[in-house]
């Protein structure tokens, strides 16, 4: 696999093009669902323990689902979201009992976060290439920056953009704009994420190349904004090979 991207790459060397690469960070180049899952799993005994049935009824019964769409959940963090969730369950909460809960939850959940086997070899072809590198994601700043921090990989992006700073989610392309503004001299522009709502449907408001991700929480759901559909990364990387040469 590592010597088809390096001919992939002296292929694409000579190329005049100046690229951007806009990418995602949750479940596009790490397993943030998969943590958080095995995570509450983590979590479930303290909660039996504490009889927040309700609690278990919320995530059994997929209540969450109707936080995709909410743009305010989109610049909290974990404990943000949790507060809201519970607040919404609960009319009085034990604040020691919440923290106790987020704190498990948390080692639980940066002990569970891991990249995904093909990241950092794409990535590095990336560079290679001298594409510019910009990230967007939506969350809390503090939260996004240290998934970056643990899975050690802020070094490779020229710039970094997540929403608990600019105030503007995904949901709307406000941040997909400024990636450009920040890269003017670029030409060819790629957006890769997992998420045709946000990832796809920005990148098309810029006039991007869009390549859904197949893999995590997102998986499933039909696609409308995106230009392709890979299931990893490597095949993210044919495609750009094959929209630079054309």
């Amino acid at each position: 696999m590592l010597e088809s991207l390096g001919r992939i790459y002296n292929s694409l060397s000579t190329l005049p093009y100046l690229m951007l690469v806009i990418l995602d960070l949750d479940d596009t180049l790490c397993n943030t669902w998969e943590a958080l899952r095995l995570a509450l799993i983590r979590l479930t005994p303290i909660i039996i323990m504490k009889r927040k049935f309700k609690l278990i009824a919320y995530f059994l019964t997929k209540r969450y689902e109707k936080l995709e769409s909410i743009r305010d959940i989109h610049l909290l963090d974990f404990e943000g979201i949790f507060n809201r969730i519970m607040e919404d369950i609960y009319r009085d909460l034990d604040k020691e009992e919440i923290k106790e809960m987020l704190d498990l939850f948390d080692r639980a959940f940066f002990a569970n976060l891991k990249l995904y086997d093909d990241v950092l070899p794409f990535l590095n072809e990336l560079k290679q290439m001298k594409a510019k590198l910009a990230l967007v994601t939506d969350s809390a700043s503090s939260w996004q920056r240290r998934k970056l921090e643990v899975l050690g990989i802020q070094r490779y992006f020229d710039k970094i953009i997540v929403s608990g700073d600019t105030g503007h989610t995904k949901l709307e392309p406000y941040n997909f704009y400024l990636a450009t503004k920040m890269f003017p001299k670029e030409d060819k522009i790629f957006v890769i994420g997992d998420r045709d709502d946000t990832d796809m449907k920005g990148g098309k408001a810029i006039g991007a190349t869009t390549i859904l991700v197949k893999r995590g929480y997102f998986k499933g759901r039909r696609a409308k904004y995106a230009d392709y559909i890979v299931n990893n990364l490597y095949e993210a990387l044919e495609v750009i090979k094959g929209e630079l040469k054309a």
